[in-house]
């Protein structure tokens, strides 16, 4: 076997090691006397040409000893399983293969065995050398065997340096997700039997290299999600046997310009991905009739305009799913390619504004949210699952053919113009739906009472309608119900309770209703357990907190987001949404995430104390009580809300001191206490440093920074022992006792001493001088009221 002409060696970290001399210090560690004989026999059973080797306990350097012979499985060299170097570079070991027993060598960090005409598959147990830091096989005639390269590449986390020149790789080199840096290597050209290549997920940057002439096997090319720039390299159009191509997610720069030519002369493309780069042209739809066979198309993220001519349905015939979605189409929507065989269809985030019709027989992802849409809602077909045009300028009301899309799972209609009352069937139309958001339309009427047993539901967001009447009872049945909004309409009824029957319910949004009356206890043992997103903001209701439903909400109390996977609510289609009014703005989460916590109460006629109750909820994000007519303190337990960040208890009867315990709430931003009737000093420390006059406006009682107002020496004490009592409202029996025990022990000892010593003069003397003066007292006091008498 002919060797090659360059070779890389690795060995740099152990040079030291290696001197020329290789004397031993008294530091040295010297290796058991089997071991040493191991070594010995070892060499032995080779031809040795040069003795040029070192060895010891932990490392074994046999590099251009020109060693001749075979390496066998039961090889001395394999009874030393704590090395850590091995070298055998530069010999000559006749074609033997690459041992399984490498893979004993555990504790290897260094593994030499280039140019020494090792032979055949390589030995998948090279992935278990999990410590690995260097590894050159190069100058071999070995390959790997199947999927061998790609565990090597996943198992060997701690490698820094490989070294595969002359190594067969097969047909496939998947080296995805690698952190690679910098431009392709152009001797990737020289793997010309490779059938796939995989750069997927690197750092790669530049122009990519014109390397695809010599790569004419290739059928799968993945360069996706790199920062490669510039333009399409034009041997592109040389690889005529590819059947996928990804070029897609190259972000930083994007390939810019138009789509070459030499694309769409590829004939046997079944995958095409372009999506997320800086491609801009005018896009004729019939550049794509050569490639009949194409199933995926995906341009999305990019500046593409289109047009149709000539009988445009022809092409793609075979088309299963095309994404040209957040691109500059314009325009009625004519191009109906696919008629059979589209099942994804996604044109959002462009500004199509109508279609001649919905020709496809059998789709089941239609996606148009965020274009110009106008006139009557669109039937989808009965095929569809996903449908969703929110974002649009539709009109009309929703038709009951609708009712038909028997597999509807989500079906998003919100922020459009759509009016009229919600057909009856839209709760029962559908045994798999699961999402139905009508949000911002102007629909009117009761909502319907047809939800059945069993069915899917678990989001149903009706926000900002004009939607009245009462909560349907029906959705007591809905036991997969995580998010209910009614927010924004004129439904006039009391609190729903008998929601808290369904355990997986998170959010229950209820605000700028017509809800009144007593939030009322309910009979159910745990009621709102998994409850984290509450508002009943801007309602009628009165009386006192509902403490009973805040110390069931188990989903707020002890979370431990450390343990927790940070996911976001909804599935891999559609992901669920909210307006919340937090820190003092109305924000739109297009996203909620399963650790978002929030309580707003605010806007009604509560009254009473803020329940002391309330401090176990100490994963709280959010508290808003403001606006309503609670009196009393702050409860001090409102220092455990250790997350929180916004609490507003504005405009209330508020009296008492602000508890110190608030400032340790370290993650606090805003803080509003304004307009209630608080005294004394506000505390100072950690959060309580940045808040302005503004989270203290009237509250006349109040003193010290950040007000103008300075505190007395009075104002600035801690509460008395007599505040505290008249606080707990009763008599402070701890404080009488103590007094009642000092008082009998004094009186004991005076006994004893009186006893003791007999009578003292000076103590008869204050004891008369006493009575003389009670007698007198009691004297002047009988005259006074003989004489008022007379």
């Amino acid at each position: 076997m002919s060797k090659l002409l360059l070779y890389f060696l690795f060995f740099l970290s152990s040079s030291q090691l290696l001197s020329t001399s290789f004397s031993f210090s008294n530091s040295t560690k010297l290796c058991p006397g089997h071991q040493s004989r191991a070594l010995l026999h070892l060499r032995k059973s080779f031809s040795v040409i040069d003795n040029s080797s070192f060895w010891g306990c932990d490392y074994y350097d046999l590099s251009c000893s020109w060693l001749y012979g075979t390496i066998h499985s039961n090889s001395t060299l394999f009874l030393f399983p704590h090395l850590r170097r091995l070298n055998l570079a530069f010999n000559d070991f006749n074609g033997s293969s690459v041992s399984t027993r490498f893979g004993r060598f555990s504790s290897l960090t260094h593994l030499n065995l280039s140019e020494s005409l090792f032979s055949g598959l390589i030995s998948p147990e090279i992935s278990h050398l999990a410590n690995l830091v260097s590894l050159d096989l190069s100058g071999n005639g070995a390959e790997f065997a199947p999927h061998g390269f790609n565990s090597l590449l996943l198992n060997l986390t701690k490698l820094q340096k490989l070294h595969l020149g002359g190594i067969s790789i097969s047909s496939t080199l998947d080296l995805s997700i690698c952190q690679f840096l910098g431009s392709i290597p152009t001797s990737l050209e020289n793997l010309k039997q490779i059938t796939s290549l995989n750069l997927i997920g690197n750092h790669f940057s530049g122009k990519i290299p014109n390397i695809f002439n010599n790569l004419r096997n290739l059928i799968s090319l993945g360069l996706s999600n790199n920062n490669f720039s510039g333009h399409f390299p034009p041997s592109i159009g040389n690889l005529t046997n590819l059947y996928e191509l990804d070029f897609s997610n190259n972000q930083l720069e994007g390939l810019h310009g138009p789509i070459p030519s030499s694309i769409f002369k590829l004939v046997n493309l079944r995958y095409l991905y372009l999506s997320s780069n800086n491609l801009s042209e005018v896009l004729e739809t019939n550049k794509f009739g050569n490639l009949r066979n194409l199933i995926e198309l995906d341009l999305s993220n990019n500046m593409l305009l289109l047009t149709t001519s000539g009988n445009s349905n022809s092409i793609l015939p075979n088309i299963e799913s095309l994404d040209l979605s957040n691109n500059k189409i314009s325009g009625v929507w004519s191009w109906n390619m696919g008629n059979d065989t589209l099942w994804y269809l996604n044109l959002s985030y462009n500004s199509i504004s109508g279609f001649k019709m919905l020709p496809w027989k059998n789709i089941g992802i239609l996606d148009l949210h965020s274009n110009l849409l106008q006139g009557p809602l669109p039937t989808p077909p009965n095929s569809t699952f996903f449908f969703s045009v929110s974002h649009n300028k539709l009109s009309g009301e929703i038709s009951s053919l609708i009712c038909r899309a028997s597999s509807m799972e989500i079906l998003d209609l919100s922020d459009n113009n759509l009016s009229g009352r919600l057909p009856h069937c839209l709760g029962n139309f559908s045994k798999y739906l699961s999402v139905l958001n009508l949000r911002r339309n102007r629909f009117h009427g009761n909502i319907p009472q047809t939800f059945l047993k069993g069915n899917a539901i678990r989001d149903l967001d009706f926000n900002d309608n004009q939607l009245d009447g009462l909560v349907p009872r029906s959705l007591i049945i809905c036991r997969k119900l995580e998010v209910l909004d009614l927010g924004n309409n004129k439904i006039n009824d009391t609190f729903p309770h008998w929601l808290g029957t369904l355990s997986k319910l998170q959010v229950l949004v209820l605000r700028s209703n017509s809800f009144h009356g007593h939030i009322r206890h309910s009979k159910i043992k745990s009621p709102f357990m998994s409850l984290r997103i509450i508002d009943l903001a801007h309602n009628d209701f009165e009386g006192d907190l509902p403490e009973l439903y805040l110390r069931s909400l188990k989903a707020i109390m002890n979370v431990n987001e450390g343990n927790m996977t940070r996911k976001y609510m909804g599935n891999n289609y559609y992901q669920d949404s909210i307006m919340v009014t937090i820190k003092g703005l109305e924000i739109e989460f297009v996203k909620i995430l399963n650790t978002f916590t929030t309580i707003d109460l605010s806007s009604n006629k509560f009254q009473g104390e803020i329940p002391k109750s309330i401090g176990n909820l100490n994963s709280l994000r959010g508290l808003n009580l403001s606006h309503n007519n609670l009196g009393g303190h702050i409860p001090s337990p409102l220092g455990n809300l250790k997350s929180l960040e916004s609490l507003d208890l504005s405009s209330n009867k508020l009296i008492g001191r602000i508890p110190q315990e608030l400032t340790s709430l370290t993650f606090l931003e805003v803080l509003n206490l304004s307009q209630n009737n608080l005294t004394g000093f506000i505390p100072r420390g950690n959060q309580f440093e940045t808040f302005g006059n503004d989270s203290y406006n009237e509250n006349s009682g109040l003193c010290g920074f950040p007000l103008s107002k300075k505190c007395t020496a009075d104002e600035t004490l801690e509460p008395s022992k007599e505040a505290n009592t008249e606080f707990d409202g009763g008599f402070d029996w701890k404080i009488t006792l103590m007094g009642y025990g000092c008082g009998l022990v004094i009186g004991l000892s005076l006994g004893c001493l009186v006893f003791l010593t007999g009578k003292p003069e000076w103590l008869t003397r204050m004891v008369e001088e006493n009575i003389h003066k009670t007698i007198t007292r009691s004297k002047r006091s009988t005259r006074r009221k003989g004489a008022r008498r007379k």
